[in-house]
């Protein structure tokens, strides 16, 4: 409704924003899980299946030879069927695919390893197991990861490095996942099972470490760096994510996820509290529906389940069952179903697309899936019987939109089915405030004996949900709610003059600083000074804040050209920016960080991702009532260091020092009065009476947005300088600055204006170039350092040009330097 996403492999603004905030939903997922990019990489796919497949194509598999007996893959019986289909693509590569029980685990686990494999050797080995069976809800130990990956606990004997898969599909919709301690190689995701929507999106964690040993063979749109269509030349991306995201990925649906995240945190507080609940339904509904007999004293269901519902670390919130007849005989689950509907329940059915748990569980050996094959049944149908045995199974499970009434609802419509008395009612359950239990001596068992023949001591009375289960739980709050307010004031600091007495506007001869301008918020108006001190990111508060969406997607001019109206003042005495705007109260913001604790929020600047924190709630509600759309004011964190990327030619080593605020790429920017002059010139038009207009040289100087403005050269002599001097600072030139359509946008006004980027494109030859990004170099805040304006600019030319006639002084200071 708000915004234009175009796809992310693309230059123009709506891609731009497409890609930005795409980036953004990387660091929330991994941020979701206890991870960060340094860590993990999160792979968007078409699916959790996709995600598998992708493993199987890319793991580095050693073929069997002479000297080695080859890589193994390794699957657990109880996974999904995804899984198990990965072993048909290790199979084309000569790779011996091993399926293991769970009793084999269990039993390895509870044993000392004697024969461990050597961590260190060769080959590499795969094992893949499910965190949550997706048939039973049983949750294997996430103990595992580490202990195979370590050679502790060996699915197979023999020598070779293990690493593990830890397909979490289905056990993230209800439970937390720390990967920051269970550091798994691969993690397969599917975020419907999350938040019910999108479907068709996956994502597939990779750690970091395990990253470098993927092997791509095929490269789709958006993977390739280079490639050539008539030669076998191809170089993928450098990133893992754009290298495996083959063709344009769902960004819709991506987007989507931020919306899917933060409605999860708000509704419920977070996963741990969707655990407990999801699980304290799952316990209340199998203690009564494994409770409930016929009359006979029959049980009424058949469960399947590897645990008692003790504790949701071995059992997740989903009960596979089926229904028993009084004499012990299954009824067929297609029958079930259909009763079901007719209750308005909606349950699924079959094998859950996981035949080895399901043999396992239903006791239906090897023969007995081929001879089901030949009578017709096949995977997903409704043919629930066949000679009087079971094909599959019932499968109910909670989410964390579950609530009691539903699992009152289910428990309901299986007494009425099958436990119906004489006089045609169905027997009651127990209400609300009796959640622990049926009633022991209910009217209801006097009519029919023996309905429930015990209950449950696991079953606290005093631990059963209700349906106001959120209501003691934390819940989360938006992050600028948790800002101090703001220090409120109306005193503002004046701006300084425009420029220091006695400096020619634009004249030449001497190298001087005529203007000095600091950025305080990222993309807004500038803070003129005439003498300000010096930080080890560049001037003191320079692109220290940013403006935000509501996706935490840095705002830039090109985006929200409304961002050069809003004037930041520093106050250094006061300890306060002071930011003022057209039809709006000043607000001030402290310019030291609150002493309380901050929730780190990330966010991104020129491929860059920044840790920054939220400027408070205040600010953000000023910000969006002047630019009528939900806006916020985030501050990079002090303990956050951003290095610049930007090589000086063969010299790595001169940007190892230079860390940066929220600049796109250095700390300084200096451009040239001269410079200015002469693409003044250039601009220079005639209106219909033949008038020639100017574009005003301070508007010009301010499109640029430069740092440092000199007068005294010649026009673009800037370009052949290599280092310069300013009084006792020293400042290495990085090269040019690259120019965007940001200096269409006249700063005074909001409007844009597409004749300076047109003038400057038709000067250059593959970039728009203007300007010089500087560094510091040797700088010693031991004492304070300040930039002052009339200061003498002193350059060093770049080797093997043409030295200009400089100034004799100029001259003395380039030997000297």
């Amino acid at each position: 409704m708000e915004n234009v996403y175009g796809n992310p492999h693309s230059q123009n603004s709506s891609s731009k924003l497409t890609h930005d905030t795409v980036e953004q939903v990387r660091y929330r997922i991994l941020a979701h899980f206890h991870s960060s990019p340094e860590d993990y990489t999160v792979i968007f796919t078409a699916g959790s299946t996709a995600a598998l497949k992708l493993v199987a194509e890319a793991f580095p598999w050693v073929p069997p030879g002479p000297e080695s007996s080859g890589s193994h893959f390794c699957y657990l019986t109880d996974s999904h069927t995804s899984v198990v289909g990965m072993r048909e693509v290790v199979a084309a590569m000569n790779i011996t695919s091993i399926p293991v029980r769970p009793e084999d685990m269990w039993l390895a686990e509870e044993q000392e390893a004697t024969a461990a494999s050597d961590p260190d050797g060769q080959p590499l080995h795969l094992f893949c197991y499910p965190a949550q069976s997706n048939f039973s809800g049983t949750r294997y130990p996430l103990s595992w990861i580490e202990e195979v990956k370590s050679g502790r606990m060996c699915p197979v004997g023999g020598p070779g490095k293990w690493f593990v898969l830890l397909d979490a599909a289905a056990y993230v919709g209800t439970s937390p996942l720390d990967l920051s301690v269970h550091r798994a190689d691969f993690v397969p995701l599917s975020f419907y099972k999350i938040f019910g929507f999108p479907t068709g999106l996956g994502a597939l964690l990779v750690n970091s470490r395990s990253a470098p040993l993927l092997r791509k063979t095929y490269f789709g749109g958006g993977t390739a760096a280079a490639y050539l269509a008539e030669e076998d030349f191809y170089i993928p991306r450098e990133s893992v994510a754009e290298r495996f995201e083959d063709g344009t990925i769902s960004f819709l649906d991506v987007i989507a996820l931020k919306h899917g995240f933060d409605v999860l945190e708000r509704l419920t507080g977070g996963m741990e509290n969707i655990r407990q609940h999801t699980f304290t339904l799952a316990q209340y509904t199998y203690t009564a529906l494994s409770a409930l007999r016929y009359p006979n004293g029959a049980p009424v269901v058949q469960i399947y389940s590897d645990s008692e519902f003790s504790s949701p670390e071995v059992q997740g919130p989903v009960i596979s069952f089926n229904v028993l007849d009084d004499n012990g005989n299954i009824i067929g689950y297609s029958q079930v179903d259909k009763m079901a509907s007719l209750h308005n329940i909606h349950v699924r059915t079959g094998c859950f697309c996981n035949t080895g748990a399901c043999q396992r569980h239903l006791g239906i050996s090897d023969e007995m899936v081929k001879k089901h094959l030949q009578a017709g049944h096949v995977c997903g149908d409704d043919v629930d019987l066949i000679d009087g045995q079971p094909t599959g199974s019932v499968r109910i499970s909670f989410g964390y939109m579950s609530t009691l009434e539903d699992a009152q609802a289910f428990l309901r419509f299986i007494i009425a089915t099958r436990l119906r008395p004489s006089h045609g009612q169905p027997l009651p359950l127990v209400m609300p405030g009796e959640a622990g239990a049926l009633p022991a001596e209910s009217e209801a068992q006097k009519a029919v004996p023996a309905t429930r023949a015990r209950r449950s001591p696991s079953l606290q009375e005093d631990a059963s949900p209700d349906s106001r289960v959120w209501d003691n739980s934390p819940t989360t709050v938006d992050a600028v709610s948790l800002r101090p307010p703001l220090l409120e004031t109306t005193r503002t600091q004046q701006t300084p003059s425009e420029k220091a007495a006695g400096i020619p506007d634009g004249g030449l001869g001497s190298h001087i600083v005529t203007n000095l301008f600091l950025y305080p918020i990222k993309s807004c108006a500038a803070f003129e000074v005439t003498r300000w001190p010096l930080g080890n990111q560049g001037l003191l508060y320079d692109r220290s804040w940013m403006v935000v969406n509501h996706n935490g997607v840095c705002l830039s001019q090109k985006q929200e050209p409304r961002l050069c109206l809003i004037q930041p003042f520093i106050d250094l005495q006061r300890r306060i920016m002071v930011i003022k705007a057209q039809g709006m109260e000043p607000i001030a913001v402290p310019l030291e960080e609150n002493s309380k604790p901050a929730q780190i929020c990330q966010s991104k600047v020129c491929a860059d991702r920044v840790n920054t924190y939220d400027c408070g709630e205040k600010i953000s509600s000023w910000l969006s009532k002047f630019f009528g759309r939900p806006y916020h004011l985030i501050r990079q964190s002090s303990d956050f260091q951003r290095n610049a990327r930007k090589k000086r030619g063969k010299d790595q080593s001169a940007c190892t020092t230079a860390t940066l605020s929220l600049v796109n790429e250095a700390q300084y920017l200096l451009i040239n009065r001269s410079s200015v002059l002469e693409l003044q010139q250039q601009l220079s038009t005639s209106d219909e009476n033949g008038k020639e207009e100017l574009f005003p040289v301070n508007n010009l100087i301010s499109r640029f947005r430069a740092n440092i403005i000199t007068s005294g050269t010649r026009a673009f002599e800037e370009e052949k300088w290599d280092e310069i001097s300013v009084g006792s600072l020293h400042f290495q030139v990085l090269g040019p600055c690259h120019r965007c359509q940001m200096i269409c946008i006249d700063q005074q006004t909001g409007q844009r204006n597409r004749n300076v980027f047109q003038k400057l494109s038709e000067r250059g030859e593959r970039k728009v170039n203007f300007g010089l990004y500087l560094m510091h170099t040797s700088l010693d805040l031991s004492s304070p350092c300040y930039l002052s304006v009339g200061s003498q600019v002193l350059p060093v030319l770049k080797e093997n040009i043409e030295h200009y006639d400089l100034p004799a002084s100029e001259k003395q200071q380039e030997v000297i330097s």
